[in-house]
Formats: structure tokens, C-alpha cells, sequence
């Protein structure tokens, strides 16, 4: 309650403020550009300087537009405008007695050196708006020969975990989409680690979304757009890379444009190995809490995969206000996964008893196509256009396993099976978006999205009983699940300025119609739901440098086909993975309170957030009866890590554990976040990110166990935890370009114990060659080889401890080759909106 009540008195002070006065003072304006493109410049600096003292007396920096508004009182000033890396303009005596619009300035590039060290200054990676954030890969030397998640590792906001799962703000609930719309590349977090960083342009951050993008994603967007060459003539751009754990790429992003057409292209070609390993140290407890037996667990995995990604599009120019794009995305990987796990057995006296090794050899094969469609009509107002968004893609993903246990100590057979796993799915998306100014402060928007997805899962898991007996069907896994998923959705909103008060306000509505086909057992569910998802935008500019906003938006998280399937997936005969299949989504407000602060050297982000959602998703344990089996031929025999004394031929019964998901009743999040950037000197470049979030959950889960006893569970958990990142970026002398990145994430506990902290830095280095046309460049990711994700957990019967890391530290040396086109060319701006999610939001 009293973070609402700061809530509603904030949003009473920024309606205050938008009625004060500015006495006797005039406004100029006008628009800085660049003078070769044409191109609007943001964030160039125009100062307003008293002739007789020098000293300047007011200034502002331009907009995403290149357009500037600054209050001055009346008299005679020099006006300066400036942008780094360009020829400084400065106009003397300029006498101001009334509203001026000062016209278009173009600016023209420069080179600056100061002794030896070069200076080459640049727009910064991080561009911080109110609204969002852009990361611009090409600016970012730690990323070169790495893949997207070693990108989104480098975004503010962002977090990618051990084993590749991406967070934002802490939040795991995040849509991810590819050039504005939904990847259609199966589980999106293992794609992520399949697209070469080099084919990436920009991520866009968008932690409260407004109704002109997709409710999908509780947590917020995170938009990676892919390379589109806009350069005049014949220029590209090649790169090849090698490293230790291996990882060698080539790619090449090329583009040839004329004046009515743009052919472009980006081919890359990649061959990766991450070795990672993980310790589990685990202790086993009966019924009196006395120790019973030990086990450690020591596993290897490599890793490893062959890629290659090809996209080709061209740029039709039909005439000056319509453009028509079509582009062809292909994708193809294979690899897998050799993991080696090995069974310490000690008794309660901590006496080696035998080892038992699980060895998995993991095959897979990944093919996508995926063809998009834009068409942008734009009217003789400026801002007034039409664009329509047509995307048709398919995916395949194959994996095969062969899974053999033995007792090392006498060859003894153990376990042998085998799974098999085809995936296919198809995504068809159409979009249409209409935006129109109304006079000079006020737009109208509103556009129609279909989404469409099918998707087929064919699962099978084979085994045989002994080492020589054929493979037999296990019928309890062996499934084929159809999955299909339609939401259709309008929207529609209106933003205005008033002085310097400006509002966005929309509502979006989306009808789901999702489809779960279980064909082996002949189950077929249907939901249908329709909702309105509200969103509302408010925002005060203070002055020219600082900005104040309020958003609130209502967002949803739909349960996908391995949430709600209801044949289990097989890890082991005695933990399994299984779908609900009467999970519902779950819904999120989410509200944001933003402050943006602009200096000569310094732009700081700051963000107050609140999100409430209901029906969150959680994952249970629970036992479901017992796995009996009948040793023969030993003694002693290890059952699900424990060390069970029989004789031949009696029974083992051991309780097979399910996890599943089930909606929680709801979770709070409460957060605080910062980001700045700071240009510390012309040579030396900071960016700093700080996100502190406490987490809750108030619900709980009841079962029938298979002896027919009423279990409940308490999932009701408070969890407080923080992360920050530090990234430094200087240019040495010899012009040597030296960038760290140092990460930090504090502990947090969980339901059944804690997470420890993590630190780990990352370095880099480069250095251009070939008069500039070329750059060379080093990276080491995770210096200390500290990146692992370390966990004590505590059950009844069982304490464990471990330690996971998914990739061990990397090497990696590339080489980057331009022609025709200079490291310092700034790329124009697509004409498409990459379906809605890639424009500016409309705020004044």
C-alpha cells in the first residue's frame, strides 16, 4: 500500500509541474543532422554562450529526430553545436527576441588525436532512452567470435545464468524475439547460443512494454535485431575467429545498394565445443536423521556444434514514400552433448564402497527457414505511414541419445537406453500497423497481429533389460503431442504533449485459442480465452537534460507445450519431468516509475518497479509409488544414490520422484534498478548497471500420494538478491582498445536452500590494422574461471552441495576486414518497424 501511495503522489506532482510558467523567456529550436547521410544526429549538444562572459547559460541535446527545443531569455548569444567525432559549428551574435527556429545544422565528421593516444569517439554501446535501451553489438570488442548469449550477457538489464537461461531484471518471465518477432528455433534459450554474434545489429531492452507490442512475456522484451546493410555502393564487412575451448567462425555481412533498390546479405559459419563440468557432494539421511550412506557425483559434458546461418533479403525503393523488403533466413546445426557421469559411493563411515558410471552421448540436428515480408507506405506528413509485416517460417529439431550405466569396478552392466526426440514446428504471422499525427503533438496508432503456431513432438524412449537383449519400447514416455497455439490481437493508442507533459495511452486485446493434442493417449484439451491489456504512459520533461515518467501496462505468460504435456520426460527412471495440462497463464501488472538524467559526460537511468502476478508458475516435486527391480548376481547394489544391502533376487523398491508445474497463487516483485553511462574521458568510456529485487510468493500445492495420503506443500518464500555490471572501455596508446566487464550476483536463497554469489570478468582487446580497414581483436571470457553456479540444498532425508559450470574459460582471437565502409560509418535506420517492436514509442 505505501508503494502505492508514493505511486499516486508522484503522479500528482508531475500533473503539478506541467503548469509552470517560464516567465519572460523564448524558445529556440531546430535540427542537426549528418552532413554526408542526411541523417538525423541524437544526443548532439547545442550551448547557448553569453558573448561578453563566455560562460554558457542554458543548452539541451537533440532527440531521436536530431531536433532540439531550448527556453533562453531574450538578447544576443554565440550558439555552439556539437557532436563527438564531428567538426564543432559555433554561430556569434545571434540576437534572440522572439521564438526561433534556428533551421537544419549539418555536421561533418572528424578524426582527433592527443599525443599518442588515438581517438576515435564513438556513440556509446548503450543507448539509454526513457523508454528502453539499445545495445549496439558492433560497438562491443568482448562479444567478437561468441555467439547471442554471450551478447545478451553484456546487456544491462540482463542476465544469462550457468545453463543459458535469460532473465531480465531477475525476472525469467521475458519474451524473446528475432528482428520483432517470436523465434521460431524451438527452445529459445539453446538458439541463443546458435546465432553468431557477428550477424547481430542491436539488442533492444524493453522492460514495460506499451499495447503496440505482444502481452506475451510478464518480464518485459528483449528485441535482437539481425544486420541489414543501408550503406551507399558495394561494402561488407568479413570476420574470422579462433579460440580455446575450440571456436572457429567465419561470416561475412554484405550489401550493395543503389538508389532504388538495397541487396543485402550475411553468411556465417561456425564450429563450437564449451566443455563444462558439475560436483554434487551429497549426504543421504534415514527416518531418525542418522547418516546412511554418501554419494559424489563428478560429471563432464562437451559440448559441441557446427553451424551454419545465411540471410539474404533485398530492398525495393517503389517510389519516394514506399518501400517494399523481402528477406530469407536459413539456419542449420548439428551437435550434441557427450556427458560423462560418475557415482562415488561411500558408506555412513565414509568407506569406498563402488563406482557407477552413466555415460550419455547426445546427437542433434536443427534446421530453420524463415521468410519475411515488409511493406512501408509512408503519406506526405511527416510520421503519417502504413506498414504491413508478412513472416512464414519452419523449424526442425532431432535428438538422439544413447544412455549406458555400468559399475566401473567390475564391468558390470547397470542401465542401457536410448531416446529419440523430432520436433517440427510452423509459425505463420501477419501484421499491419497504421500510425497518424494529429497537429504537431499528438499521434494516433493502431494495427492488427495473427500469430499462428503448430508445433509436433515426437518422443520415444527405448531400453533393455540386460547387455544383450534388444531395445524395447517404454510405453510410460513413447508419445506424440500436438501443440497448437492462434492469438490474434488488435490495438490501438493515442499519445499528446501538453507543454512538457506528455501521455501514451492504448489497449491491445488478444484472443487465445491453444490446442493440446496428446494422440498417443487420445487426450485433447482446448482453451479459449479473450483479454484486454491496458497500457499507460506518462512522462515530464523537467528540463532538456532530465525527464520523469510513470507506465503501467497488464501482461500475460502462456504454459508451452512442455508445460502442459502430460507424458513425462525421461532424465532417469526415478526423476522425471511431466506437463499439466491444466496449467493456466498467468498475469502480471506491471508498474515503473523512471527517471532520466542527462549531462555533458554523463547520462544516468534509474527505475522504480513493482509487478504483481497471479497464477505464476511453479515447479513441484512429487512422489508418485515406487521403481521395483530384482538385482541378481551382487550383494550390495546402489539405488537412486543410496546403498541397499539385499539378496539375489529380492526386490528393490525405490520412490520415483515427478516434477511438474502448477500455478502458484501469486508473486510479488518489488525492484530498484540504475544504469549510467559515463564519458569519463574521451578515452575512457563507463557503463554501469545495478539491479536490486526482492522476490515473493504466497501459495501452496496438495496431492494424493500413491499410499493415499494428503500431502501439502508451502511454496510461500521471501527472497532478497542483487546483481550489478561494470563495463570499461579505453583507448590505449598504439591505438589499442582495452574493454573488462566485471559482473557480480549476490547470494539468494531459495525454497530448499541457497544460491551463492557469483563474480567473473570478462577482457578484451583490439587494434585496427590496414589503415583502419581492419581490426584485430582478443577476448578472454571468465578470467578466473569463476563462473559456476553453486548451490546447498536441503531435503529431509538429504543435504547436498554443488557446483555447476556450463562452459570453462575461453580464448578467443579474430580478425574484422571492412571495405568500403569505415569503422566510424553509422549504418541508416531500416525503413521497416520490424513488426512493431522495433520503433520509438510515441511520448512527445
Amino acid at each position: 500500500m505505501k508503494f502505492f501511495k508514493i505511486l499516486t503522489f508522484l503522479s500528482v506532482l508531475i500533473s503539478t509541474f506541467s503548469f509552470a510558467q517560464q516567465g519572460n523567456k523564448v524558445t529556440l529550436s531546430g535540427k542537426i543532422i549528418e552532413k554526408t547521410s542526411g541523417l538525423p544526429l541524437e544526443y548532439a549538444t547545442v550551448t547557448i554562450i553569453n558573448p561578453s562572459t563566455s560562460k554558457p547559460v542554458s543548452g539541451g541535446v537533440t532527440d531521436s529526430k536530431g531536433e532540439f527545443k531550448i527556453d533562453v531569455s531574450q538578447g544576443s548569444y554565440n550558439i555552439k553545436y556539437e557532436y563527438i567525432s564531428f567538426k564543432t559549428i559555433e554561430i556569434k551574435g545571434k540576437n534572440i527576441s522572439s521564438n526561433t527556429n534556428l533551421g537544419t545544422i549539418a555536421l561533418e565528421d572528424e578524426a582527433q588525436q592527443l599525443d599518442a593516444v588515438e581517438i576515435r569517439v564513438e556513440k556509446t554501446a548503450v543507448d539509454i532512452k526513457l523508454d528502453k535501451k539499445v545495445y549496439s553489438v558492433g560497438k562491443d570488442i568482448m562479444v567478437r567470435g561468441g555467439t547471442v548469449s554471450d551478447v545478451l550477457d553484456n546487456v544491462p538489464s540482463v542476465s544469462v545464468d550457468s545453463d543459458g537461461t535469460v532473465s531480465l531484471r531477475g525476472n525469467e518471465s521475458v519474451r524473446i524475439l528475432i528482428d520483432g518477432k517470436p523465434s521460431n528455433m524451438g527452445n529459445i534459450n539453446d538458439a541463443l547460443k546458435l546465432i553468431p554474434a557477428e550477424t547481430i545489429d542491436k539488442v533492444e531492452i524493453v522492460t514495460n512494454p506499451s499495447a503496440r507490442y505482444d502481452a506475451e512475456g510478464g518480464g518485459g522484451i528483449i528485441n535482437i535485431i539481425l544486420k541489414k546493410g543501408k550503406n551507399q555502393g558495394i561494402n561488407g564487412t568479413f570476420v574470422a575467429s579462433v579460440g580455446d575451448p575450440r571456436n572457429t567462425g567465419v561470416s561475412a555481412n554484405l550489401n550493395f545498394k543503389q538508389e532504388h533498390s538495397n541487396f543485402f546479405t550475411s553468411i556465417g559459419y561456425n564450429n563450437r565445443s564449451n566443455p563444462g563440468n558439475t560436483k554434487i557432494d551429497q549426504q543421504n539421511f534415514d527416518q531418525n536423521g542418522a547418516l546412511k550412506s554418501i554419494l559424489n557425483e563428478r560429471r563432464k559434458n562437451n559440448r559441441f556444434g557446427e553451424g551454419l546461418n545465411a540471410n539474404f533479403g533485398i530492398e525495393l525503393l517503389l517510389n519516394k514514400s514506399t518501400s517494399w523488403t523481402n528477406s530469407l533466413n536459413v539456419r542449420s546445426n548439428k551437435g550434441g552433448n557427450k556427458e560423462n557421469v560418475l557415482y562415488y559411493n561411500y558408506d555412513a563411515l565414509n568407506q569406498y564402497l563402488n563406482t557407477r558410471q552413466r555415460y550419455n552421448d547426445l546427437q542433434s540436428t536443427s534446421e530453420n527457414v524463415d521468410y519475411s515480408s515488409n511493406f512501408v507506405k509512408n503519406f506526405k506528413k511527416d510520421g503519417h505511414k502504413l506498414t504491413a509485416d508478412i513472416s512464414i517460417s519452419q523449424n526442425s529439431d532431432n535428438d538422439n541419445s544413447t544412455i549406458e550405466g555400468i559399475i566401473l569396478d567390475n564391468n558390470e552392466f547397470v542401465s542401457s537406453e536410448r531416446t529419440r526426440k523430432n520436433d517440427k514446428q510452423q509459425r505463420n504471422l501477419f501484421q499491419v500497423d497504421y500510425v497518424l499525427p494529429i497537429g504537431k503533438k499528438s499521434q494516433f496508432e493502431a494495427g492488427f497481429r495473427g500469430n499462428y503456431v503448430k508445433n509436433i513432438t515426437d518422443y520415444q524412449v527405448e531400453e533393455r533389460k540386460t547387455a544383450s537383449s534388444p531395445f524395447t519400447n517404454i510405453d510410460e514416455f513413447t508419445n506424440i503431442l500436438e501443440y497448437n497455439e492462434n492469438v490474434t490481437a488488435v490495438y490501438t493508442q493515442f499519445g499528446s504533449k501538453i507543454n512538457k507533459f506528455s501521455y501514451l495511452a492504448g489497449l491491445r486485446f488478444e484472443d487465445s485459442k491453444i490446442e493440446v493434442n496428446q494422440l498417443t493417449s487420445t487426450i485433447f484439451k482446448t482453451k479459449k480465452y479473450n483479454n484486454l491489456f491496458p497500457s499507460l504512459f506518462l512522462t515530464y520533461e523537467i528540463n532538456d537534460q532530465s525527464s520523469i515518467s510513470l507506465n503501467y501496462s497488464k501482461r500475460i505468460s502462456r504454459p508451452r507445450d512442455r508445460f502442459i504435456n502430460p507424458f513425462a520426460s525421461y532424465t532417469s527412471n526415478v526423476n522425471l519431468f511431466q506437463g499439466n495440462p491444466d496449467i493456466n497463464p498467468a498475469y502480471s501488472d506491471a508498474f515503473d516509475l523512471g527517471y532520466l538524467k542527462k549531462w555533458e559526460k554523463l547520462t544516468l537511468s534509474t527505475s522504480l518497479y513493482y509487478n504483481h502476478t497471479t497464477d505464476s508458475f511453479e515447479m513441484v516435486r512429487k512422489e508418485r509409488g515406487d521403481f521395483v527391480f530384482t538385482p541378481v548376481g551382487t550383494p550390495d547394489v546402489i539405488v537412486n544414490g543410496e546403498i541397499v544391502t539385499v539378496n539375489d533376487g529380492e526386490d528393490i523398491k525405490t520412490p520415483v520422484i515427478v516434477n511438474t508445474f502448477f500455478n502458484l497463487g501469486q508473486n510479488d516483485r518489488f525492484g530498484f534498478e540504475f544504469t549510467l553511462n559515463y564519458n569519463f574521458k574521451k578515452w575512457w568510456k563507463l557503463n554501469g548497471n545495478f539491479n536490486f529485487f526482492n522476490s515473493q510468493n504466497t501459495g501452496s500445492y496438495t496431492y494424493i500420494n500413491s499410499k493415499n495420503e494428503e500431502v501439502f506443500q508451502s511454496f510461500n518464500r521471501n527472497a532478497t538478491t542483487w546483481f550489478t555490471r561494470i563495463t570499461s572501455k579505453v583507448t590505449l596508446p598504439y591505438k589499442i582498445e582495452w574493454q573488462t566487464n566485471a559482473t557480480y550476483n549476490a547470494a539468494q536463497k531459495t525454497a530448499q536452500g541457497s544460491n551463492k554469489a557469483i563474480a567473473a570478468m570478462n577482457l578484451a582487446f583490439s587494434k585496427d590494422v590496414l589503415k583502419d580497414m581492419g581490426t584485430i581483436s582478443f577476448n578472454i571470457s571468465d578470467v578466473f574461471n569463476s563462473r559456476k553456479r553453486i548451490q546447498d540444498i536441503q531435503l529431509p532425508n538429504t543435504n547436498s552441495h554443488s557446483e555447476m559450470q556450463w562452459r570453462r574459460r575461453a580464448f578467443t582471437l579474430s580478425f574484422t576486414y571492412r571495405f568500403n565502409k569505415k569503422k566510424t560509418d553509422r549504418d541508416q535506420k531500416p525503413k521497416q518497424n520490424n513488426n512493431g517492436n522495433g520503433d520509438d514509442e510515441f511520448m512527445g
